[in-house]
């Protein structure tokens, strides 16, 4: 059981944490609800700092009923979307708001400093995501066009079920590319937190607001800044930080100017630079593979096959043959 007070396990529990293969983006957590240590802190300074928003995996396997509990954190909304079919047992300040069968896709959202407490009688996984003041001031931010006066406060508990929510928390638990992983779960992991803002508020705003096109000279920053730092682990925050927009805003207007999401357009343009190196160079695969951002030769095949159709292996031994052909 996980002590209310401090959020411990204790040696009694049957907790199974996500073993990350190679590429998982999403961290680990071995204790239900809690923050992975370092998870909650940005490494820049100054005006270039953004808040973070840390996800996490919990697995329990459902080898035996396991009882959970969480004091609550005095600074995140915790938003709990369940990845897996489970029955539980959910009380939040002390009121059982679940009894019984959740499905894939159950959304609940905890206020900052609320006790929660489950006990889970079947295997369940779990994704956390740990929203900052910062984070929901900056999703209000963009999509109502002005700033929110004071502290945004989540506070319905009740668990809710919302198609998109699934399918963005679905996309965001299986990411595999860690050379992209922070610019893709900072780009879903925003969008949950939009949704829920907007949601919250009940506005329609992000589908009707006409958006123009990132500017050519914000464009050219974002695009040289991704060209320059293709090796490199890129947050979204990074890029939109080099054209001088929040990320939200910034990922809107990119996708308005060039039609591709900033993820897209990262992933095309290591695909880009793949092909220069394979067809330009003795390197092997894999170092082509990381000289290019990713971080595993499997997930470079997989998303080098979807962009051009074939493999790197494939697709280098063609232009071989076609160079000594000509």
């Amino acid at each position: 059981m996980i002590n209310a007070s401090s959020g411990r396990q204790s040696a009694t529990t049957n907790i199974v944490p996500i073993r990350p293969g190679p590429g998982t983006a999403i961290d680990p957590t071995p204790s239900w609800r809690q923050l992975v240590p370092g998870d909650d802190i940005d490494a820049r300074s100054g005006a270039g700092r953004r808040e973070p928003l840390p996800a996490s995996r919990w697995r329990h396997d459902g080898s035996a009923p396991l009882e959970v509990a969480h004091a609550g954190n005095d600074s995140h909304h915790c938003i709990a979307i369940n990845l897996k079919s489970t029955s539980v047992t959910f009380a939040h300040a002390g009121r059982v708001i679940v009894d019984g069968r959740i499905a894939v896709g159950a959304t609940q959202v905890t206020a900052p400093g609320v006790a929660v407490r489950a006990t889970f009688s079947a295997p369940c996984e779990v994704l956390h995501l740990h929203a900052r003041q910062g984070v929901l001031a900056e999703c209000y931010e963009d999509l109502f066009g002005r700033a929110h006066a004071g502290d945004i406060l989540l506070g319905n508990p009740s668990v809710t079920h919302d198609p998109t929510l699934e399918r963005l928390a679905q996309a965001l638990a299986v990411a595999q590319d860690t050379g992209t992983s922070r610019l893709f779960t900072d780009s879903v992991g925003l969008a949950i937190v939009a949704r829920l803002v907007a949601r919250h508020f009940q506005s329609p705003v992000t589908a009707g607001r006409n958006l123009t096109p990132l500017s050519t000279w914000r464009l050219r920053r974002a695009t040289d800044y991704i060209d320059a730092h293709l090796s490199e682990c890129i947050s979204l925050a990074d890029i939109a930080e080099s054209a001088g927009l929040t990320r939200m805003h910034f990922a809107a207007q990119f996708r308005r100017a060039t039609g591709l999401r900033p993820h897209e357009y990262l992933l095309r343009r290591r695909i880009e630079q793949a092909q220069a190196l394979l067809e330009g160079s003795a390197q092997s695969i894999l170092d082509v593979a990381l000289n290019c951002g990713f971080r595993s030769q499997s997930h470079f095949t997989t998303v080098f096959k979807r962009f051009v159709g074939e493999t790197p292996y494939s697709w280098r031994i063609k232009r071989s043959t076609e160079s000594r052909a000509a």
